[in-house]
Order: structure tokens, then sequence, then C-alpha cells
């Protein structure tokens, strides 16, 4: 947005523009657009958005001082910016949020005319790697921009957009949801060509009740696309069935799907079938539930127009399988950024597959699952036990189900810092231990315990 100079910026964003002038005349577009003032660097637009427990357009005077290119806030604070130290650019509008929302809106529409394709990519599990996944297909032969970390949300994407330079080819966003509507309104900023839902599973249950109430949520993004775009299904899914629309183009990957996978070759080669065509890519990874997220995100590629192949190199979110040696051979799989009944199972079914020693599953709370919770939670206990894990930590109140379902060699930890105790003296050479949990849990605390417990033998790389 460096081109945009601050009369322009403020209609875009629908916002009063209260000083634009700097000394020696007016500023020069923002180099980046940030919420939070401890990442603000010189030249960016601090946006104060007022917050549960904090506002943020009390920070303003301070970005300001730090070299902010401006701030936008509500306009009973603009006295404070316009007081303070600095002469960057002072905006107000009653909502900041909407503000960065339109100025996103305004950003896309700029990037659109100039050739930006958008993708949006949303599902219950595996949205972030299916993310990281198509970048990095792209990314060889485009000029791609991606949602950073998890920016997913209605104050997240934004940002996403807004970090997408001017000769973006390919912008990927990925939209999270907690409830009714939250797809749609993001669906609407984002204006994509082609969406996709990489799955429908029993995230969120507490909030919406059934497995089709979260797959209606999930189809607000079918619903938002346009006339004669693209939607990404996995195959044989009957929660999307009633939500499907003719007027668009439907893509289904998965077994018996449009994309599918036809073979594991060797060297990690693997043969896809993309309607038809076959194409053989060399993924970094190699776990079933990623070359699932891999189809979804050849079909993309296929809808777009390109056909990918080779080697693809994929360096996946932080905490989304990433696995570490560890002293006296130990392997951790660190996949604690959340989890959900589908998302344990796969990793429980990757640790099985792939375990060079004994399988050991740290498993927390699994949140928001509604009156089902303890049932669930006693599924994956039953399933760790018939996939061979050995030994079982169940970290949480939730996880004691766990514990009960497994029926085997099972501790329990009242949170992650008793886990991070409790586990590095249970421990063999040789173990394969799996940290997985949803993200309130804190399971990050048990792995740096792994990691401070003995001298690290090497890293062996994401695994996503």
């Amino acid at each position: 947005m460096r081109g945009w100079e601050p009369r322009r910026l403020a209609g875009s964003a629908g916002a009063e523009l209260l000083r634009a002038a700097a000394p020696g005349g007016e500023l020069p577009g923002p180099a980046s657009v940030v919420i939070d003032s401890r990442r603000l660097s010189p030249g960016a637009l601090f946006v104060g958005l007022p917050g549960r427990h904090e506002d943020g357009g009390a920070h303003a005077p301070a970005a300001l001082a730090a070299g902010a290119w401006g701030v936008l806030v509500r306009p009973e604070q603009a006295a404070a910016a316009l007081a303070a130290p600095g002469a960057g650019a002072v905006l107000t509008h009653p909502d900041p949020l909407l503000a960065l929302q339109l100025l996103a809106r305004a950003w896309r529409e700029q990037l659109v005319a100039g050739g930006t394709r958008v993708i949006a990519v949303t599902g219950s599990t595996g949205k972030t790697s299916t993310k990281d996944i198509l970048a990095a297909l792209l990314a060889g032969r485009l000029r791609v921009s991606a949602s950073p970390e998890n920016l997913n949300t209605e104050i997240g994407l934004p940002l996403a957009i807004l970090a997408a330079p001017s000769a973006t080819q390919m912008l990927v966003l990925e939209m999270a949801m907690r409830g009714p509507g939250q797809i749609a309104e993001l669906t609407e900023l984002a204006q994509p060509e082609v969406g996709v839902i990489v799955n429908v599973g029993p995230a969120h249950l507490e909030l919406l009740g059934s497995l089709e109430n979260i797959a209606a949520a999930k189809a607000e993004l079918i619903a938002g696309l346009a006339a004669g775009r693209t939607i990404v299904l996995p195959a044989h899914e009957p929660l999307l069935d009633p939500h499907l629309r003719e007027e668009l183009e439907t893509i289904t990957f998965g077994a018996g799907g449009d994309v599918q996978l036809l073979e594991r070759l060797g060297s990690g080669e693997v043969l896809i079938e993309d309607r038809g065509r076959e194409i053989r890519l060399r993924p970094s990874f190699h776990e079933a539930h990623q070359l699932t997220n891999l189809l979804a995100a050849v079909a993309v590629a296929g809808a777009l127009g390109h056909t990918p192949s080779g080697p693809l190199e994929v360096a996946f979110s932080a905490m989304r399988g990433q696995r570490t040696l560890l002293a006296d051979g130990v392997v951790m799989i660190e996949d604690c950024y959340n989890a959900n009944p589908m998302s344990m199972r796969a990793a429980l079914d990757e640790l099985a597959a792939t375990s060079s020693g004994r399988p050991v599953a740290v498993l927390g709370d699994m949140l928001e699952l509604g009156p089902d919770s303890e049932r669930l939670h006693r599924e994956i206990g039953a399933h760790a036990r018939s996939r061979g894990v050995e030994l079982l930590i169940a970290v949480g109140p939730r996880a004691k189900a766990i514990a009960a379902g497994f029926g085997g060699d099972a501790q329990s930890a009242a949170d992650a810092p008793a886990a991070a105790e409790l586990l590095p003296g249970l421990l063999r050479s040789g173990d394969t231990v799996l940290l997985k949990a949803s993200r309130g849990v804190g399971l990050e605390r048990v792995s740096a315990a792994l990691r401070s417990a003995g001298p690290l033998a090497g890293a062996l790389g994401g695994q996503g």
C-alpha cells in the first residue's frame, strides 16, 4: 500500500483524516498495517482496535512516537494522538475494525484489478496445512502471498489481504469460523475465485450443535462464491450435498474423486490423477492426512490452469506435526496447535505408522465438543489403544476420559506444566512421542520441557 497517500487511504477506509501532512510534504503510503503496537515497525499504519480487556487505541500516541506512518483510532482518541510526538497521519472511525475491513476490501479490489487471483481455504481440520501446501505448490511458478500464521478471522483476514504485495499473482487466504455467519462474512470480504472446504468434522460442536450445522457453516463459502467460480470439496461428503450449486464448477478430491492418489512410488514420489491427467510429485512429507490435503491443493492448481510436478518442499506452520530428534533417540511429534476428534485420529494413525520405537501419546483436552465431549474423548482413548500406543499421558480434566477409554498404561496430568514435569521421567531411549491437544491446553510447554531435558541430537524437519 506504499502508493496510497493519506486521503486515498482514509476514503477507502471510510475514515476521517485529521492530519495528513509530514515535514516537507504529504506522507507516502504505509509500508504495512498492524494492530499490535509491539509489532510496529517505522512506516506502518497502526489500527487501534478495542478489545475485551484493553483498548488498542490507547497505544496510538506511543505508536506515533515510535515512527508509525499513522494511526487509525476512534474519534474520542484523536486528541491524544494529535498531541503525541511524531508527524504521522491521524485518521478516525467510530468502528476501527470496520475501517480495517473496508481498507482490506479496497486493497483486494486493486490487487484483483492488477491480475491477482484469490483462493480461500476452510475446513474443520487441516486448513492451515492445506494453505501451506498450496502456497508451496504455486510458489515455483507464481508470486504467491498466503495468510501468515493463523490470520484467518474477521480481524486476521483483512490483515492477511493488506499484507499482500501489489505484485501478488496468487493470494491464498485461510478462513476460520466458530459460529454461523462468520465464513459468509469472510467470503464476502475475500471474494475468492476458488474456494476449498478441506473437510467437515466435529470441531466447535458445543457452539454449533451438530455435524449438519458445522457443514452448513462451512458451506457459507459455497453460497458466497459468484456464479461460474470453482469450489473444491472432499469426495463423497454427504453433509455438503444439500449446499451444492449448479452454477459453480465443483471439483472433488480424495478416493473416488476427480483428483485422487493413485500410487505411492519409490523415493517418496506420489502419482496423482487430476481429471484424467497423471501428475508425479515428490513432496517433503508422507503422512496420509497431508497427502489428502495435497490432493485438495492439486485440485486448486488445476482449476487455475497449473499442472504441478517434481519436488515439493513445504514449510508447515508451527506446531502442525513437526518432528524433532531429541536426546537418546527420542522423536517428538509436536502437533499441538489444535485438536478435534478427526485430527486426533489422524495424528494417532500417523504415530502408529511411523514410530521407530515405543509409541507414546500425550493427549490433552479437546475443547468445544458439547454434551458428547466425554464420549468423544473416550473414543479417542480407545483408538489410541487400537493403534498400538503403549504409554498415554492424558492432560487436563476432559482428557481423563481419554485415559479411561485407553484402559492400558495411562497416567493423568492436571495441566500442561504437570505433564511437562511428569513426561521426561517416563520416556525411554528410542520412543516416539506425540503431543496433541486443543490450543488452550498449551502443550508447547511439554515440548519445551523435552527439548531442555537433554542435548538435541538434531532436527528432522517439519511434517506439518
